[in-house]
């Protein structure tokens, strides 16, 4: 008995020797890391095979952690990559805080204030830091989880402590409430819909960047982007619009982590709304 256990032993460390068990222990690891992969769909015959070619073309050597989101309503189409990854909101959340806002008015049956107004102006086309504090303060976490629930906006986390930047926000969610913005529905009153895609249609031209990249002459462009950065995962950089016309309609969220410098982040974004743009308007 003795004899032939060490005998199973010393064929053991010659196979550890001689890196025959090596392999097969390297082996086991990648399986788990494969990275996720473009999913379209379509109605449009062709449009989606091409869109999810062109879409992880454009993410080809691109460094950080991307997740993308696609509707059009006009041909049904849909992509996503990573769309339940959870991504610190940046600013991106300031559309949830207007909404939230608007549906917490709705539901009281009064209009905005003249100084709700001007804080929700600042806080989406120039991204005014201090507004949204203020805004998202005022509302607190019971309405604004309130809000979230009644737009089956589930994935949303709101940020602790007053740190609206730090709402962990998901490509699902974003698709989500830019769907309620523009089409009717019974979360948002039409004149609230209309009112906070009229200022996102008013962004300050220095951030106009990022999906709205590459978008064909004649559409109409809604955009709010966020960028922060962090000891962890770099910049976070992103971008959610929505856009109509040339016989589209469509909605579009592009969230990146892990990006070097702001810079780079926006570059990835604007290289997937560039083929994004340009599938439609060929299809």
């Amino acid at each position: 008995m003795t004899s032939g256990i060490s005998r199973r032993g010393r064929v053991l460390a010659a196979a550890v020797g001689t890196g025959v068990l090596v392999p097969l222990i390297a082996a086991a690891t990648p399986a788990a890391a494969a990275a996720p992969t473009v999913t379209c769909s379509s109605a449009k015959a062709g449009l989606a095979a091409k869109l999810k070619k062109d879409i992880t073309a454009a993410l080809a050597g691109r460094k950080g952690t991307v997740a993308v989101g696609l509707y059009d309503r006009s041909t049904n189409t849909t992509c996503t990559l990573r769309a339940s990854s959870a991504y610190d909101s940046a600013s991106v959340v300031k559309v949830t805080v207007l909404a939230a806002l608007l549906w917490d008015a709705k539901k009281s049956n009064r209009y905005l204030t003249d100084r709700e107004n001007s804080l929700a102006k600042a806080m989406i086309t120039k991204s005014d830091n201090a507004a949204t504090s203020t805004l998202w303060k005022q509302l607190g976490m019971t309405k604004i989880k309130g809000f979230l629930s009644a737009a089956g906006m589930t994935q949303t986390k709101p940020g602790a402590n007053g740190y609206w930047g730090l709402t962990q926000i998901t490509v699902t969610d974003e698709q989500k409430l830019l769907k309620l913005l523009t089409a009717k529905n019974a979360v948002l009153s039409d004149n609230s819909r209309s009112y906070i895609v009229k200022l996102m249609g008013q962004v300050v031209s220095s951030q106009r960047w990022g999906t709205p990249y590459g978008v064909p002459s004649g559409v109409t462009v809604a955009v709010k982007n966020g960028w922060l950065q962090r000891s962890t995962n770099g910049w976070r950089v992103h971008s959610v619009g929505a856009f109509k016309g040339g016989g589209h309609d469509y909605v579009m969220t592009v969230l990146t982590h892990g990006n070097s410098t702001m810079n780079y982040g926006i570059t990835t974004i604007q290289a997937v709304a560039k083929v994004i743009h340009k599938d439609l308007a060929a299809s």
